[in-house]
Parts: C-alpha cells; structure tokens; sequence
C-alpha cells in the first residue's frame, strides 16, 4: 500500500488544461501567464486543471485567481484523508484516489477548489486523469452552463466510478484469496497476506466513508459558490460513496469470514490428527504392557514354563489390538 507524492521532475507535472467557458462553450485556452488579467465572471467558467504541481506554480495560480493565502496554503497540503473546507471565498474539497495495482491498492489526492467563475483541480499521485469528463461535458455545453458546482459533482462521480472498478479489482482477489485458504487453509504465507489485504480494505474504508459525509453536506447545507439547485447532484454522489462502502465492508467481512472457516478447517484437521494419534498410542500400550511385565525378568512365572504361555499371549495381545482397533474406528478415530 502505498500513497504517492507529487514529483515535480515528472513530465506530466505543471498545468494540464486551462480553458475558458462562455455560456457552456468552450472558448480559448487561457495561458499561465493570462490567468492573473482574465475576469472571472459567474455566468462563465474557468476550468484549470494542475498534475502533481510544484509549490510556486501552485501559489502563482491561486494567486492569480485571487485566493486567500489561507486557502492557498491549504492547497499545499498533501492530504490522506477527504476533507471539506468553507472558506467564504470558495470551497475546498479534498478527496483521495483509489488505483488497484498487481492486487494492491495505491492512493492519491485530488483537490477540487470551487470558486465564483472558475474551479481548480489540483491532482497528486493519481495516474487517472479528468480529460475524459472534460470532453464529455464539453459535448453538453448545456451541463457546463451549471457551473463549478455542478463540475465539481461531477468530478466527485467520476471518483466513485474509479472506486467501484479499484472495488471490483479487490473483489476478484479477495475471491481467490477464499478460495486457497478452504483449499489448503491458512498457512504462514497466507496469513500475512490476508493481513495485508484486509488492512487495504480498511484503509480503503477510511478514504471513502468520510467522502459521504462531505457530499451530504454540500447537498444540505449553505456553501459558498454551491448553488442550491446543484445540491441534488451532490445527493446522489453521496448514495452512491455509501454504496461503494458497503461494498468495501462486505469485502473485508468476506475475508474474515474465510479466515475463521480455513481456521476452523485447520483446527478440525489438527482434532482429526491428535484422535488417530491416541487411538494408535491406546492400541501399542498392549504389545508394550505385556512386554514390559515379561521384561522384568522375574525368577517365578509360572506361564514361562507353560507350554501354551506364548501362543496364548500373542493371541491375547493380537485380540486386544483388534478390539481396540474395532472399536476406534467404529468411533471415528481411526
């Protein structure tokens, strides 16, 4: 498990897309260097979209924007848990990103700030990118006519969609995990393994249980820029966070489950093993009790001299083993 940090030598770092909207079309890309001297206006969109920025590009296009320093400097924080802050200006939401990579879980945070006029989408660690929905609603100029609230939504949908494929990912390893611990039970290996996966779920749990308490907020309280006619999108993302949590607990409960039932399997083999045990231990105590008395060596007794005293004693120890024999595996033990 791993959460990713932003590297600023990386080839895709610095400003992915900065487009202007006018009335839900698309209008020019606006340079870095514009950004300061372009008025943002409610009835338009500025959309920019940043990949693992470094901290001066990140301050210069808050500052360009007009941030608060306050915001600004919680926009340098690389987050590991969702948050939403109202700073009266605009809206910060920060929610972290899922990505199943060879079976294991990767993390990382996408910033969404909300503003009058424009939004900012600040990406760390997250390989996914937003070029997909951008496209889609810039298709529909008629969605992007809503504004950045109604962006927003939509970005925070697009998260959940890459939370049920990384869900369903998992799903398929935590069947196979099922699958060889009620094949050969838990062995070491196993053990930690599943240790491992059952820590991913619950740090998974962590990053999307608080992002529905976030959408149910911005559906039923007052936030700046969130308008109230964007607040039933918002709704229905949390539906869907909670859904993919359920999802996610039924996962981590499915490998308890599995975990209980190879130990169990394990534990009735072991029973199975220590029974066969002691029936075989109850059955040589015969041969060995007699010959222990016949070893003592004692000078009267009296079957020594008997001309039947052998036959007779392998046929009474040969007889007491078959009963016992009989009798443990009537029983199951043998």
């Amino acid at each position: 498990m791993s959460h990713k940090e932003p590297t600023p030598s990386s080839p895709q770092s610095g400003v992915v897309a900065s487009v202007a909207y006018v009335q839900g079309e698309r209008s020019h890309d606006v340079p870095l260097d514009e950004i300061k001297s372009y008025t943002c206006q409610p009835e338009n969109l500025l959309w920019i979209g940043l990949r693992n920025p470094d901290p001066e590009l990140l301050r210069q296009v808050a500052d360009d924007l007009g941030i608060r320093p306050k915001t600004r400097d919680e926009m340098l924080e690389v987050h590991r848990r969702p948050k939403i802050i109202d700073f009266g200006q605009c809206v910060l939401i920060v929610a972290i990103t899922v990505e199943v990579e060879h079976g294991r879980p990767s993390f990382g945070e996408t910033q969404i700030v909300i503003g009058r006029g424009f939004l900012v989408t600040v990406r760390r660690g997250a390989l996914a990118t937003h070029s997909g929905l951008r496209e889609r609603l810039e298709s529909a100029p008629d969605l992007l006519r809503r504004g950045s609230d109604y962006v927003a939504s939509e970005l925070l949908d697009l998260l959940i969609d890459r939370y049920v494929t990384a869900a369903t990912e998992l799903e398929s390893v935590v069947e196979g995990a099922e699958q060889k611990l009620m094949i050969r039970g838990a062995k070491d290996s196993d053990i930690r393994k599943l240790y491992r996966q059952r820590r991913d779920l619950l740090r998974i749990h962590t990053v999307i249980a608080p992002l529905a308490e976030i959408c149910r907020r911005l559906a039923t309280m007052d936030m700046s820029n969130v308008d109230v006619n964007a607040r039933p999108y918002f709704a229905v993302v949390a539906d869907r966070v909670l859904r993919v949590d359920e999802l996610i607990n039924g996962l981590r409960e499915a490998l308890a489950f599995a975990f209980e039932a190879s130990l169990m399997i394990a534990q009735t083999q072991q029973n199975d093993i220590t029974r066969r045990l002691a029936a075989w231990a109850a059955i040589l105590a015969v041969p060995t009790a007699v010959a222990g008395i016949y070893g003592m060596n004692f000078e009267f007794m009296p079957e020594l001299k008997s001309h039947w005293g052998y036959p007779l004693t392998l046929s009474g120890i040969a007889t007491a083993c078959a009963v016992l024999y009989w009798r443990f595996r009537k029983s199951g033990w043998l």
